[in-house]
């Protein structure tokens, strides 16, 4: 253990005292540890040295923007669905402000059967004289389900229609298998792609009106520094442009950014979004001969890297950071972009939605509460580098959805299971009880956010907090995150929240939990023998251990001088979401 590390662990000691910590135990010896691997961990019979939590209600650090109310996905004809609709209508329901939702394939060929990192909508065709022909029939299908539950899209212009392509045969993929096939290649004509994009918009913008596409999010291909883009730098440059310059003639002060590259965590990545930036500052505009382009916000893709490493998941958040502070830094050393907003556009633990975790171990991590304690780690800290690197952080799409056709809990990259909420779900309903204010906050168990960008979180657990509060209410969130997921002690907390209206006697607390048995459906699945069929009775209790429930009733403790005092235990790999609410005086 290092100095400092020691110097923690002995600070925990000396205020582990008093009815916190004795609250703490109790509550930690009726409860069980969180899931390792594919089996269950045995029940926590221990605590961890206490950890101090100050809050002050009274003391603002800025508005806290909802980052995490943007979710991606791949396949365009899962959203019209049954399980798809049902998931909308969830994701509509996380928090007062609008969802924004990314999918690929709105312009791919095919005849809309949705499979594992496909969908097509078969916008495009051409008859045999090779006059395009346009048919929004699957597109209206998407779109209407978005706006039935008051969605916003984050318009993906993409991917090539194949009477476009100028690619090979085959057009369609067989994923895994020769994935990136005729759709990822720049069009024969770059006219025709324009004319296809202006009629795509301005089609959109009569359907819906000008007041709901206005509100929406519009951008150019996804990942064109990679196989997504079988062109030159160049080549998307000319495409960004006649597409940017397609939509503003369709909607007129429509929001447009890019590039959606991938994470700068190399080389290759770093210098593509770079000279995007600079392109969009001082190229030639291959649309209207001028000077720059359309950007109104800036998108590339950070992904973390999980190993499975002695019979258990080893989660990677380092390399995530470390893409995310780049990206950041490339933005603010560039004069004419350093205040535009920022959305990660895909911003996860790794880079496969559809690679299960029966043939990656190492993905286990998705059916279990551990994805949603990281996912907390990572927007927290991402909020944080944004602040110390001086740019606008304004989204960070979960590349997340649910999967048509596939077994329950196969560890696909998803937020239900066939309309069962996995664990994952329940941490961004957490998220999305916190207010608009965000509030000062003080660990002795928060490792920096410097720290796990270098190292990641392998020593002592990080102890994190995200606190925020609106009218006569405090939210606090805490996670208990490590990167390991084996089985561990859960930590006792003693929380300290000040700064409460004067002359208030009492507040009501409620506690949410997110844990191996509160909130996870994944473990009661594994309760009822992991059935591949479950009754219709088994299916009701999978949607009730889905929920986010209470734990007990709102309590009513006592107010003294402004401050409430609360101990609890936090299991490892867990959140606990804790509102204190009090009546006007």
């Amino acid at each position: 253990m290092n100095v400092k590390n020691k110097a923690e662990a002995e600070n925990w000691m000396k205020v582990a005292r008093g009815t916190f910590l004795i609250a703490a135990m109790i509550s930690a010896l009726t409860s069980a540890g969180s899931n390792v691997g594919r089996g269950l961990r045995p029940p926590v019979t221990k605590v961890r040295p206490a950890a101090t939590i100050e809050v002050d209600a009274s003391k603002p650090s800025g508005p806290l923007p909802r980052i995490w109310s943007y979710f991606g996905y791949d396949e365009p004809n899962f959203t019209y669905s049954a399980n798809g609709k049902k998931l909308l209508k969830e994701l509509a329901q996380l928090s007062p402000v609008p969802v924004y939702l990314r999918t690929h394939n709105l312009l791919t060929s095919g005849d809309g059967t949705g499979s594992l990192k496909w969908g097509s909508t078969n916008a495009y065709t051409e008859d045999p004289r090779g006059r395009p022909m346009y048919d929004w029939t699957i597109v209206d299908r998407i779109f209407d389900a978005y706006q039935e539950v008051g969605a916003r899209p984050l318009v993906e212009i993409g991917f090539m229609p194949e009477a476009l392509t100028t690619g090979p045969p085959p057009y369609r993929h067989n994923f895994p298998i020769d994935f990136a096939t005729g759709w990822s290649y720049p069009p024969k004509d770059y006219a025709k792609w324009a004319e296809l994009v202006f009629q795509f918009a301005k089609h959109l913008r009569e359907r819906y009106g000008d007041a709901a596409v206005k509100t929406w999010l519009w951008e150019i291909w996804n990942e064109p520094d990679i196989f997504y883009w079988h062109g030159t730098p160049e080549d998307y440059f000319k495409l960004h442009d006649v597409s940017a310059d397609a939509i503003r003639r369709a909607v007129p002060g429509a929001s447009i950014g890019g590039p959606d590259s991938t994470g700068p965590g190399n080389n290759q990545a770093e210098d593509f979004l770079r000279l995007f930036l600079e392109h969009c500052a001082h190229g030639k505009n291959y649309a209207t001969g001028t000077t720059g382009t359309a950007l109104d916000f800036i998108t590339f893709h950070p992904k973390g890297s999980p190993e499975w490493v002695d019979e258990h998941v080893r989660m990677g958040p380092a390399p995530q950071l470390k893409a995310i502070d780049t990206g950041f830094k490339i933005v603010a050393n560039s004069p004419e972009w350093r205040n535009t907003p920022i959305i990660l556009g895909e911003n996860d633990p790794e880079g496969c939605a559809a690679c299960s975790a029966k043939e990656r171990p190492q993905n286990g991590y998705r059916n279990e509460s551990l994805y949603g304690a990281y996912a907390v780690v990572i927007l927290k800290s991402a909020m944080d580098l944004a602040k110390e690197d001086g740019v606008n952080l304004q989204g960070s799409v979960t590349w997340a959805f649910q999967f048509d056709g596939q077994p329950y809990f196969e560890g696909l990259r998803e937020l239900t299971t066939n309309g069962i909420d996995k664990p994952i779900l329940n941490a961004f309903r957490m998220l999305g009880f916190l207010g608009e204010i965000r509030l000062t906050v003080t660990s002795n168990a928060t490792i920096p956010v410097r720290e796990i960008e270098q190292t990641g979180v392998s020593a002592q657990p990080d102890l994190d907090v995200i606190a925020a509060r609106k009218e006569r209410e405090v939210e606090v969130l805490v996670v208990n995150y490590h990167d390991d997921d084996v089985p561990s002690d859960s930590t006792a907390v003693e929380l300290v929240v000040k700064g409460l209206p004067a002359g208030l006697d009492r507040a009501l607390v409620e506690q949410y939990r997110l844990d191996a048995t509160d909130g996870n459906a994944y473990t009661e699945w594994k309760q009822l023998g992991r059935p591949r069929h479950p009754t219709s009775e088994q299916y009701k209790r999978l949607e009730i251990a889905g929920r986010l429930k209470m734990e007990g009733r709102p309590d009513s403790v006592k107010v003294v001088d402004g401050t409430v005092r609360r101990g609890f235990s936090q299991p490892r790999e867990g959140l606990s979401l804790l509102l204190f609410k009090w009546d006007a005086k």
